[in-house]
């Protein structure tokens, strides 16, 4: 006979509340194990560039699992040794994780803000099943593993100490920001530098060439999203990131991509002005705007010194910029 769980998609799912003990201590089971499975997956995604972070997530592995084999030894004990194939997507009001762990290039701080998550759901859970259940032995272990569940933030810290006790934090920490910065700022820095720089002579010529604000306009549009479409493609074609470890090319892409045609459309926005020398000086105060914010960004992620970066930048959008100008207005 096909238990009442097995084709949820059939016959419905169930609420919690009307979960017997038998169903409440299957499900949990499955839950414990589900979690020690994404903590290893963690762990194994971790382990070649975060080794100590990785054994964090073999600890916690490791506590499912010995939560998992308690709530089996009650389960036999009380109901038999076949255990119901409950779920928790096929329970109508329970939790369920997201499928985050399958992510390619999940990032180090989003797997410990998932397993706290994580962790609170599971303690409510067994708040919640230790209050509805009759029997002594059951509503002790769920209110046991509460406490535990409750005990992981310091548990998850306890093993931070142990395993990522000052230079390694600090070695980790590194790593982390510097592929943050490698995946969405350099490619995103380099869209922006391009879409601002290369579009100020097509632009600005077009500007004083017609003096029309709706044809440069349509101009400055073209060529940010033309631009856009073809950085984007370029930073993702090029390098997998696999070599490189720039991380995901699709990342990469679509931060050079938009920050691109963001670049371009800046100072072509304003075009939609219908007077000309209005638009254009707004739009040469956005230029000033964006070739500052690109140094603060050079400044304060690549580290580039303030001055420097202020004078290859201004001085190189400035040259261009008098370019579309000259070549407009001749």
């Amino acid at each position: 006979m096909l238990s009442r769980f097995s084709l949820p998609g059939l016959t419905g799912k169930r609420r919690f509340d009307d979960l017997s003990e038998k169903e409440i201590l299957a499900l949990a089971i499955s839950s414990e194990e589900e979690d020690g499975r994404i903590y290893a997956i963690y762990a194994q995604k971790l382990r070649s560039d975060y080794a100590a972070s990785a054994a964090i997530f073999d600890g916690m592995a490791e506590e499912e699992d010995e939560h998992r084999r308690r709530l089996i030894d009650l389960y036999q004990r009380r109901f038999g040794d076949v255990i119901l194939p409950v779920r928790r997507e096929h329970v109508s009001d329970f939790y369920t994780r997201k499928p985050v762990w399958l992510i390619e290039n999940l990032g180090l701080d989003r797997m410990r803000q998932e397993a706290e998550d994580m962790e609170r759901q599971a303690r409510d859970f067994y708040v919640a099943a230790a209050g509805r259940s009759s029997d002594i032995d059951t509503r002790k272990l769920l209110g046991e593993l509460a406490a535990a569940e409750a005990k992981h933030e310091s548990k998850a810290q306890d093993l931070t100490a142990t395993h990522l006790g000052g230079e390694a934090r600090a070695d980790e920490d590194m790593a982390a920001k510097r592929q943050f910065i490698l995946t969405w700022v350099q490619p995103g820095l380099a869209g922006l530098m391009d879409g601002s720089v290369s579009t100020l002579a097509p632009i600005f010529a077009t500007a004083f060439a017609t003096q029309n604000p709706w044809t440069t306009f349509l101009i400055g549009l073209s060529a940010s999203v033309g631009a856009g479409i073809s950085m984007g493609f370029t930073e993702a074609a090029h390098d997998d990131g696999k070599i490189s470890g720039r991380g995901a090319p699709w990342k990469r892409g679509l931060a050079s991509g938009v920050m691109t045609m963001l670049g371009g459309l800046g100072h072509a926005l304003p075009y939609l002005i219908p007077s000309f020398w209005t638009a254009t000086v707004i739009a040469l105060i956005v230029v000033f705007i964006e070739l500052w914010a690109i140094v603060w960004i050079q400044n304060r992620f690549m580290e580039t010194p303030f001055l420097r970066a202020a004078f290859q930048v201004v001085l190189g959008g400035g040259l261009v910029l008098a370019a579309g100008i000259l070549i407009g207005g001749a």
